[in-house]
């Protein structure tokens, strides 16, 4: 897809990929009081797995694509190397947030994550965001953090923000932003290399991706778990769930990247933590605090801009 056609889906494509993400997180939230939190990660990758291979079948059994397989460099794999790798590093860095007391603090730095995107992007890939794009990122960062802040006991404690909880919070951020950055530079890189379907593009990133951390994730739990890999495939049920709309939400944010820059598809991405809140609000139906109205309005209106500017 190309021209404005393009401008147009990759909005759609990432909505899709937040409002799959939310029902993924649902499912690993209760998968995780089952197995364990590292196994409950590793099921996102490897029940995910399959789905990715069947969409990728598909795209080259039913699509107009080409063939032949793509010819992948060194450059494309170490692009996504890196975003498997930081992708769970960020999860680890917020596994240690979560031993420490402040963990609240760790969460609320961790949604910097849109704004570190911005920075590495322009560092590793030369996408520099116009003035209106800086804007709305800045202004859907602040609205985020509104919704993420601690109880007011914490935010005015030296020692919360100055603590191990807040160095995990922001490498947190930072790992997931470095992760993105990752996964956009294989878009580029596969692109580059002939691939210039982004379907076709996010198909094959998260394959390989998935592929490198189910293996890794895999060994290591085998090896460190009293009882290795048997609790998630007692799980199925929940574990299919969590995995189908893990690969879903990853082919969708993959494809995004394949279509726009990295820190517009991340500040747009940050609409998963409206689909979050309000499913919270509904299901207890609790009542919106003031600050956390204005936090809404401000991350949509930075939501809203990002779209129009582009």
């Amino acid at each position: 897809m190309s021209g404005i056609g393009t401008e147009y889906v990759w909005v759609i494509v990432v909505l899709f990929a937040a409002a799959a993400q939310t029902v993924r997180n649902t499912a690993q939230r209760s998968l995780t009081a089952q197995v364990g939190t590292m196994p409950a990660t590793l099921v996102r990758f490897l029940y995910g797995l399959p789905f990715a291979a069947v969409y990728l079948l598909a795209l080259y059994g039913f699509g107009d694509q080409p063939r032949a397989l793509p010819q992948f460099s060194a450059v494309y794999l170490g692009w996504i190397a890196m975003g498997a790798a930081f992708q769970v590093a960020a999860t680890a860095a917020l596994l240690m947030a979560m031993k420490e007391r402040n963990f609240a603090v760790a969460v609320t730095l961790s949604k910097t994550e849109v704004l570190q995107v911005a920075l590495f992007a322009a560092m590793f890939l030369h996408e520099l965001p116009t003035r209106w794009a800086l804007l709305a990122m800045v202004l859907a960062t602040i609205g985020v953090l509104m919704l993420s802040l601690p109880p007011r006991g914490q935010i005015f404690t030296l020692s919360a923000w100055a603590s191990k909880s807040s160095m995990y919070g922001l490498i947190c951020g930072a790992c997931f932003a470095l992760a993105t950055i990752g996964f956009r530079g294989g878009a580029v890189e596969i692109a580059r290399l002939g691939v210039d379907s982004p379907w076709l593009s996010g198909a094959w990133g998260v394959l390989i991706a998935q592929s490198m951390q189910s293996l890794v994730l895999g060994v290591w739990i085998a090896k460190t778990h009293e009882q290795g890999l048997r609790p998630i495939f007692k799980a199925w049920r929940i574990s299919l769930l969590a995995g189908s709309m893990g690969a879903a939400a990853s082919l969708a944010w993959f494809t995004a990247y394949a279509m726009q820059g990295a820190a517009a598809v991340r500040t747009l991405g940050m609409v998963e933590v409206v689909f979050s809140y309000l499913v919270s609000r509904r299901v207890f139906s609790e009542q919106l605090s003031l600050t956390e109205k204005l936090g809404m309005a401000l991350m949509m209106l930075g939501l809203v801009l990002i779209c129009l500017q582009l």
